[in-house]
């Protein structure tokens, strides 16, 4: 009996996850192919909806979907990549309670490791920001949310109740801006319960560098998204960066001081700390692939996702690192890794953008679908439908649409996930203490930008 062609899938994203799909499809179980996919998580997690969960407008548990359920045969192993070994053909990874260390020996490998935060060493912008890549982040940053408006509603200091309810976003990407939106429209109807929290309070600002927001969009729509932003009371600087923060104060590069206990950093991503590590031909330290999503000079490894630089045959550059790429390139891989194994011809992955959609809260949104520009409620309406169709699994999709219809009728929840005991300083590390000790701002293997249109 010959011995299984092995398959190693890293990362359980929308590139590793689909790519694994896609496997199952092209290979019957009984064929000698041996497939494993690694992720931390246990779960896929649907980033389009995360700022969802941090406004409180989804439960938590209905964005992400357990990848065993996803699977069907294709064996899966929660922990941690330690190492990956080209030349030895094997993954050493960590898992267990005790973080023993287990090797996978591979004879085809797929590199979907994802993205991490970017701080660009700012001065204590790492240590006290929070980010919004993972459950982990919209959970922290939820709780946040609820424990301002818990403290500022006993804080007889107009100067400090201000400060607490100061909330400044740095980036206006598709993370940034719905991020925002969502959470302004959170803390506002929140406030009816917190008789001594005026809206005169509240201070939400989003600091980008450039001229519009949503640059993505083009600059009409990314006008009119800020138009209404500034209409629902959120100021935006453009032509500014955050120099530093150290939890109390933002420092702009320009020497201007916004008082704020929250920040929330959107504002640059990195490849995966792995990626670093590997022999491969890179560019801005993203893995350089072909066409095919193979990487060169190394037969058998295929990369993808935010980890790959993959060539835009259309246009002539590089392809965005959006979900609705991640996961046609996992159809594409799956199909080269199963031509490489039986010697048959590759495939190139030559994808046209279908469109970008963004919610800007208040039952808003902007959209641009095959060219066309949507803006209003029937933007948000297409946002949703879109997405709700492409969660995976009919249990979800039930789930969350149960989730906005109820929305629709009640009022935002506000129980933390934890408690806040009394006489603890409210600053940022005592902060991520409470809410989250031991969760990291930085993505994990497989988790792709919060920020990407599925379409």
């Amino acid at each position: 009996m010959s011995a299984k062609h092995k398959i190693v899938i890293v990362g359980g994203g929308f590139a590793g996850v689909y790519t694994a799909l896609a496997l199952e499809k092209i290979f019957p179980p009984g064929e000698d192919i041996e497939i494993t996919l690694v992720n931390r998580e246990n779960f896929f997690l649907f980033t389009p909806m995360l700022h969802e969960v941090a406004a409180g407008d989804l439960d938590l548990t209905n964005i992400v979907n357990p990848i065993r359920k996803l699977l069907k045969w294709v064996t899966f192993i929660e922990g941690q990549v330690e190492a990956i070994d080209l030349r030895g053909r094997r993954v050493v990874i960590s898992h267990g309670f005790d973080g023993h260390p287990h090797e996978i020996r591979f004879d085809q490998i797929v590199l979907a490791l994802g993205s991490t935060t970017q701080y660009f060493g700012l001065p204590g912008v790492e240590e006290n920001a929070l980010t919004m890549k993972s459950l982990s982040d919209a959970v922290k940053l939820r709780n946040r949310l609820i424990a301002i408006l818990e403290a500022a509603d006993t804080e007889s200091s107009i100067e400090e109740r201000r400060r607490l309810l100061s909330v400044v976003v740095a980036g206006a990407g598709f993370a940034g801006v719905e991020t925002l939106a969502s959470i302004n429209d959170f803390l506002r109807k929140s406030l009816r319960f917190y008789p001594n929290v005026m809206s005169a309070d509240l201070s939400l600002t989003l600091v980008h560098p450039g001229d519009t927001i949503l640059t993505e969009l083009g600059a009409g729509l990314g006008k009119y998204a800020q138009k209404k932003l500034e209409q629902r009371g959120i100021e935006v600087l453009g032509h500014s960066r955050v120099g530093s923060y150290d939890g109390d104060v933002v420092v702009l590069a320009d020497g201007r001081e916004i008082p704020a206990k929250t920040l929330l950093w959107t504002a640059g991503t990195m490849p995966h700390p792995l990626v670093a590590s590997l022999p491969c031909d890179k560019e801005h330290g993203r893995l350089k692939v072909t066409a095919e999503l193979a990487v060169p000079d190394w037969p058998g490894v295929w990369a993808l996702g935010d980890c790959a630089v993959v060539p835009d045959l259309t246009p002539g550059n590089a392809c965005p690192p959006t979900a609705q790429h991640g996961l046609r390139q996992g159809k594409v891989a799956a199909h080269n890794i199963a031509a490489h194994a039986r010697g048959r011809e590759f495939q190139t992955f030559n994808f046209k953008m279908i469109g970008q959609l963004a919610t800007i809260g208040h039952r808003a949104g902007v959209a641009r679908v095959f060219g066309v520009n949507v803006s209003g409620f029937m933007a948000w309406w297409m946002w949703r439908t879109i997405y709700l169709s492409k969660l995976p699994q009919l249990e979800k999709k039930i789930r969350v649409a149960l989730d906005w219809t109820l929305d629709l009728l009640f009022s935002k929840d506000l129980c933390q996930f934890i408690d806040v005991r009394q006489g603890q300083k409210m600053d940022n590390n005592n902060l991520a203490h409470l809410h989250e000790k031991g969760m990291r701002n930085a993505s994990r293997p497989g988790e792709e930008v919060a920020s990407a249109t599925i379409l």
